[in-house]
């Protein structure tokens, strides 16, 4: 088995590596024996992975490997995603990209519908109370399995505060602002 990728992978590569990229993923394996990759998506929501139309791999250390690859075909299969990218035409050039992060433009994610947001654009926001008291800035989510829960970041505190990320607690998001109101107060945690 060769784990180097071919010379046609390589040049098929894109040396672009845009600043807007978001990780959606990781190549599980090969997938069949015409070059497909199985992906492992960072969410159960693959949108970022199944409407994109280029995918920006990267390899992990000490490998310096870095393509940006068109998407030619890409579906769901279980839980997983399958794609058949561009330059990637053997099981074996398929296997040498096992292991490597893949990321998407965020501009190719398809639109979030009304009430419904993309985790990654709710980083950086401000959390205040519905008196605009500052209860900390959003530095990641997590997955409960019920619902998804916003992790604070609050200044002079080691411990995260976490807001479930339901109606119940969320009153507004602004994006463009970049705030959130929240039906919580400090003293909750």
């Amino acid at each position: 088995m060769n784990t180097a990728p071919s010379p046609d992978l390589l040049a098929a590569s894109s040396g672009d590596w845009p600043d807007t990229l978001i990780e959606v993923g990781r190549v599980l394996d090969a997938w069949g024996t015409r070059g497909w990759i199985k992906l492992a998506p960072e969410s159960a929501e693959a949108s970022g992975l199944l409407g994109a139309k280029h995918l920006w791999l990267q390899a992990p250390a000490p490998r310096r490997l870095r393509l940006g690859l068109r998407v030619r075909l890409a579906r769901r299969h279980g839980a997983a995603v399958v794609a058949l990218l561009d330059g990637v035409a053997t099981r074996d050039d398929a296997e040498a990209l096992k292991g490597c992060s893949v990321h998407a433009r965020r501009e190719d994610f398809p639109a979030a519908a009304d009430g419904e947001f993309y985790w990654v654009d709710l980083i950086g926001c401000a959390v205040v109370d519905r008196e605009g008291v500052a209860l900390g800035v959003v530095d990641g989510l997590l997955d409960s399995g019920a619902q998804a829960i916003l992790q604070l970041h609050v200044a002079g505190r080691r411990q995260p505060r976490l807001i479930p990320f339901v109606d119940a607690y969320v009153d507004a998001v602004d994006l463009a602002a970049r705030r959130i109101v929240a039906n919580w107060q400090p003293d909750y945690d």
